[in-house]
């Protein structure tokens, strides 16, 4: 059995080496064309990554001392015990992602796809290996099989860390105050249902009212709706505010300060004065005070360096154009993602390069899926109906650079929150909480805010179809939107995004962080 010592070496050496070979697969993504080989080899990299991170963290709190013998038997046994830690770790992960294709609705299609490849004469059934992996690339189902894959690694395998100890975890007051601002977003919407005598989930329109939408679908700003007695349910600003208002844990020096008061006697008569010209100068609106992680400028430079803008696009920018449908073609999701990173991309693929970034391309089960919430939308109405209605007239019919979208936007809306799918894709502890459940909410499960539309009303510019649209923008919220508009400890979430703001604006201009700070503005 190999010392742990000669074991964390190896981690470390093997580590590095598969690190390095996992950068240089994903420059190569950025310059050629993609091969399957190449994708496997990233995929097995940043898994061994994974793994000998674990493992290394693990032999290093076992408390071992390093070993310093340098024998080749115990090398080699560290060695091969590594190779079946690699081993074990693609076999789970492929585990895991199989059950997952199986889960999808897109399982189907590509099971009925490798079926019919099978019984085709080009697989040899004297060696159904080899012909039909070389029948599935031929037929361009090997392409799509691995944007799966790449979209489920992306946002399946990559959950946010959860704390193993609640009672000290330094941000369980975050996420307390997360389930909170849910529980009082839903309060408000219950509150709001009772007021006007609506149901939240819905009631089955008069025949009537369901000829009128069916008939106005195209054209819903000439669908009338009484909308005086209804008001947006909150607005960013009133998240903002919740956020500014967030205490963590008493800070010890803080915490010594105000014992120091309390016990000495000489400073009684003063207390009250010296603790205001103490607490004075924080300003209100800080988040220093909250535990998390954020990078600095050097780190943003080197993490969006990719996004740096320049006129060399390879074989000049006239050949651009050409280039990006070349890249079309091969549908490969990461390939396509390279080319909207380098910007300057023709305005009628941006669209289409979206759509496989994002994983939205439109097949039959998406068309089906559209048709029944629109079917939702013309046989049943809801108080979030009316609150779609009266976001789109505050918001987008007003604005100069989407009112031409007003129609669309309503049927993308009102199919969004609708659609239960997206309850399901953004499940997290805020929405699996108990106290959360007490009220309700709609299906999509959150409650639409103000100004939600305009969220979508960008994504007007690359759609025609609104089928192609909604999906292009329910995946978008999903993977990016969604963590705005909730209280969590997520790297992109809203918090970590206030928090970043204030300490580069801090760091690199001083002197104006010096004079909000006298004058108590929220920077924000």
């Amino acid at each position: 059995m190999p010392e742990w010592g000669e074991v964390r070496r190896e981690h470390h050496h093997h580590h590095n080496h598969h690190h390095q070979h996992h950068q240089q697969q994903l420059a190569k993504l950025a310059n050629e064309q993609p091969t399957a080989a190449a994708l496997e080899a990233a995929l097995e990299a940043e898994q061994d990554e994974t793994e000998t991170s674990s493992s290394s963290s693990s032999a290093g709190s076992s408390g071992t001392s390093p070993n310093k013998n340098n024998n080749p038997s115990e090398q080699q046994a560290a060695l091969q015990y590594m190779e079946e830690l690699k081993d074990a770790s693609i076999h789970h992960t492929a585990l895991k992602l199989s059950e997952d294709i199986k889960a999808m609705k897109i399982y189907g299609s590509l099971y009925k796809m490798v079926q019919k490849l099978a019984c085709s004469p080009e697989v040899d059934k004297d060696d159904m290996k080899h012909t039909l992996e070389a029948a599935i690339k031929a037929n361009g189902l090997e392409t799509e099989i691995r944007n799966v894959i790449y979209h489920l690694i992306r946002n399946s395998l990559k959950p946010e860390p959860k704390a193993s100890a609640p009672s000290s975890d330094p941000l369980n007051y975050l996420r307390r105050a997360g389930i909170q601002w849910e529980r009082r977003v839903r309060k408000s919407l219950n509150s709001m249902c009772s007021e006007s005598k609506a149901q939240l989930q819905g009631q089955m329109r008069i025949v009537t009212d369901r000829e009128d939408i069916l008939a106005k679908w195209d054209e819903l700003s000439n669908y009338q709706i009484d909308l005086t007695n209804y008001r947006p349910v909150y607005a960013p600003k009133d998240l903002l505010d919740v956020l500014l208002s967030l205490k963590g844990p008493v800070k010890q020096d803080e915490t010594e300060y105000r014992k120091f008061f309390r016990f000495s006697p000489q400073m009684v008569a003063s207390q009250l004065k010296v603790m205001k010209s103490f607490f004075s100068f924080l300003p209100k609106w800080e988040f220093s005070h909250i535990s998390l992680t954020v990078k600095n400028l050097f780190e943003l430079r080197v993490h969006f360096s990719e996004l740096l803008r320049n006129d060399n696009t390879g074989g000049g920018a006239h050949d651009w154009p050409v280039t990006c449908q070349k890249i079309l073609k091969t549908r490969h999701a990461p390939l396509c993602q390279q080319a909207l990173k380098k910007g300057i991309t023709p305005p009628p693929l941006r669209g289409p390069l979206w759509a496989y970034v994002l994983g939205s391309q439109v097949e039959a089960h998406h068309t089906e899926h559209w048709e029944n919430l629109k079917q939702s939308v013309l046989t049943t109405e809801s108080i979030v109906d009316k609150l779609v209605f009266k976001d789109v007239q505050l918001t987008a019919t007003n604005d100069d650079r989407y009112f031409v979208f007003e129609d669309v936007l309503y049927q993308i809306m009102l199919c969004f929150s609708r659609d239960d799918e997206i309850s399901h894709m953004i499940q997290t502890e805020f929405t699996n909480s108990a106290k959360l459940k007490q009220y309700e909410g709609p299906a999509c499960g959150f409650v639409p805010f103000h100004g939600i539309c305009m969220l979508a009303a960008p994504f007007c510019y690359l759609y025609d179809n609104p089928v192609s649209l909604y999906f292009t923008f329910r995946a978008f919220y999903v993977r990016y939107c969604h963590r705005l508009t909730t209280i969590n400890t997520h790297p992109q979430g809203i918090v970590s995004l206030c928090l970043l703001f204030e300490k580069l604006l801090q760091t690199h201009e001083p002197q104006l962080w010096s004079h909000f700070r006298e004058l108590q503005i929220q920077p924000y």
